[in-house]
């Protein structure tokens, strides 16, 4: 993930190739007699308008004039605060469920747009396919992808902000990044140089631990790894799920690290 200069709007220029994985929550949308109900069984995540499947389902709401009311209810497994975009892929989710629900299907550019403001990573998981993200990370080009792999993903016992994360890069203004080539990752020489995330230099002197467990997964058989978004959670890419499994009996869970397991989709 490459971050550019600040924009006038205040947000950052961004460019990251971004890749499904088969990690998720589950959001279950269900129509009520009125207005919005948000409920999850993870006491972190609000649950009022500040939550991103309410945001998506107000403005699918207003814009299809259905359902009267509805219930959002999401079983947690992406942490919070780890990079891995669990808010956005619930939005993305909720968008999904609301469509099927009331059989209203906006037009591709209706529906990015709306899920863009939610959030800037909702329209890649709308899409839910290999993409570069560009601009804050809502203009999306298809990348060719045909690199299988199994993820270990490792999530230290705290959390990072986004906001913070942007203030230790020291990025300043600047006009928008010149256009750059599309990547195509056909072979593993292809993705291990590509995996590269500015964001592990703003948190360098802040939290040692993102290099330390970047070293573990490397010394326990990743190809590449690397900060996931802003962190706090950390990738490991393997060629294999026996590779992965191998790695998981390689790293300390002492000090309440959670191990999460994933595969490209």
């Amino acid at each position: 993930m490459k971050v550019f200069g600040k924009r006038p709007d205040g947000f950052h220029h961004i460019r990251s190739v971004m890749v499904p994985v088969s990690l998720h929550d589950e959001v279950i949308v269900e129509e009520t007699d009125a207005g919005i109900q948000v409920e999850t069984d993870d006491p972190v995540v609000p649950t009022d308008s500040a939550n991103t499947c309410h945001r998506a389902a107000a403005l699918f709401m207003n814009w299809a004039g259905a359902p009267k009311g509805v219930r959002i209810r999401i079983r947690k497994r992406i942490p919070a605060e780890a990079g891995l975009g669990g808010g956005s892929s619930d939005a993305a989710a909720t968008f999904k469920g609301l469509m099927a629900l009331t059989g209203r299907i906006p037009e591709r550019e209706t529906l990015l747009g709306m899920a863009a403001r939610v959030g800037a990573d909702v329209p890649f998981f709308t899409l839910g396919a290999p993409a570069m993200a560009e601009g804050i990370g809502e203009r999306l080009t298809p990348v060719e992808w045909g690199v299988p792999f199994h993820a270990l993903i490792v999530k230290p016992p705290f959390g990072l902000s986004t906001r913070e994360g942007y203030a230790n890069l020291r990025r300043g203004t600047g006009d928008p990044p010149v256009a750059a080539e599309i990547p195509a990752f056909r072979t593993w020489e292809d993705l291990v140089p590509a995996v590269n995330n500015d964001f592990e230099s703003a948190w360098e002197g802040v939290r040692p631990e993102i290099r330390a467990i970047k070293g573990e997964l490397l010394s326990a058989g990743a190809r590449a790894a690397g900060l996931c978004g802003s962190g706090s959670a950390v990738f490991g890419l393997f060629e294999s799920a026996e590779g992965v499994r191998g790695a998981r009996g390689m790293l300390s869970l002492e000090d309440g690290r959670k191990l999460l397991v994933a595969r490209n989709i």
